[in-house]
């Protein structure tokens, strides 16, 4: 037994791939043919990459969609308009930052979540040839590359971040708009297992909207709708073996206060009821290292595994392999055995075109320590 080293999915783009896509979002005409070979091209490339850095379980790096959530609008109907999101709670709290971040922001070249379309239309998948291109080019990818991999991921939003950031203008309850979501995610949900690969569900808004949505009601109300969400994810699931999914919760990939987040020990009970192998969590920042230890007093569930943020997305210090080690130990102990944690970072490198923070060199060196790291505790451990 080992443990096996991931990430959580997105990774640095080209800067000519991320320019194709912010002056689409600007409505300008681009090639079509030229955005499909840059993508097909940027694959190749983070593939390659992950083989060099050691990691076990890669991801397509999502080359090919402009944001982690926002591409749905390109895959299913009912989009259109747009509106501006909350930013949260905290940034209230400090108006001198959320200043400095603001002028910060306008100054990328980036894809924006702030000001995303809505639902004005029935929801329904209406682009399944897009999202099997997406399939196909990761294979690909995954054979030119000939590494040693000991699995692949791919990743999809979940109901409830799409419902939060992407509001409702149409439906006449939330509840209709999440079944719609549900029922047009399960393509990429049940294509990803199809296809043999590992399916991932990024899902931050289970943590995330505690701080924006449900900033000012109370938490037992937010806790209810992780449970709805939950449900909404698992109702998608039905076809698809739990073995073969994990969940991805966070709390922002973003840096910033973070003293408004949620406590794990709130929400671990609704997320543990999510019918997926692997659940994955964020350990490695400054806010929520500590919370590692929860899972001493709720353990997860029979048959599921960790998969723990032990490398910060949003710094670019590099961490040192025996700072990764500890924390892979640290896991370990909280869980009770090292055979149910993986080795991972605390969220994706670049989750809308342009707005990561670190530069390519940092997150295959990042990933490189994560490697080591996890020989040094797999040696250690077993």
């Amino acid at each position: 037994m080992t443990i096996l080293t991931t990430h959580a999915g997105s990774l640095p783009r080209p800067k000519t791939l991320t320019e194709l896509y912010v002056r689409r979002s600007r409505g300008e005409t681009i090639d079509a043919a030229l955005l499909a070979s840059e993508g097909d091209a940027a694959t190749r490339w983070v593939v390659e990459c992950q083989r060099d850095a050691g990691v076990d379980i890669p991801s397509d790096g999502e080359q090919v969609r402009e944001a982690f959530f926002l591409y749905v609008q390109r895959r299913m109907s009912g989009f259109g308009g747009r509106w501006s999101r909350p930013q949260g709670r905290e940034m209230d709290a400090y108006p001198e930052f959320a200043e400095a971040r603001r002028q910060e922001m306008a100054r990328r070249t980036a894809i924006s979540n702030f000001e995303p379309p809505m639902a004005v239309g029935p929801v329904r998948y209406t682009a399944p040839e897009a999202n099997q291109a997406e399939i196909e080019g990761f294979k690909a990818a995954l054979d030119a590359a000939r590494g040693d991999f000991s699995g692949a991921f791919i990743t999809a939003p979940s109901p409830g971040i799409i419902a939060a950031a992407l509001k409702n203008d149409y439906y006449a309850t939330d509840d209709d708009y999440l079944d719609a979501l549900a029922d047009a995610l399960r393509v990429e949900y049940e294509a990803a297992n199809a296809h043999g690969l590992l399916l991932q569900i990024d899902a931050p808004d289970l943590a995330l909207e505690r701080h924006i949505s449900f900033a000012d009601r109370p938490i037992g109300e937010f806790v209810k709708f992780v449970e709805r969400i939950i449900a909404k994810i698992n109702q998608a699931l039905v076809n698809v073996p739990r073995d073969r999914v994990r969940l991805h919760v966070c709390w922002g990939n973003y840096e910033s206060p973070h003293d408004q987040d949620v406590a794990l020990r709130e929400i671990l009970p609704a997320i543990l009821q999510a019918d997926v192998g692997a659940i994955m969590l964020p350990f490695a920042n400054p806010r929520h290292q500590h919370e590692i230890n929860i899972f001493k007093d709720i353990p997860l569930a029979a048959n599921q595994s960790l998969i723990a943020g032990v490398i910060d997305t949003c710094t670019n210090f590099i961490e040192h392999p025996q700072v990764v080690a500890d924390r892979l130990e640290r896991a370990a102990q909280a869980v009770g055995d090292p055979a149910r944690i993986h080795a991972g970072t605390d969220c994706g490198f670049d989750t809308s075109a342009g707005m990561g923070r670190l530069t390519p060199d940092i997150v295959w060196a990042k990933l490189r320590a994560l490697r080591d790291g996890a020989d040094i505790a797999n040696a250690r451990l077993f």
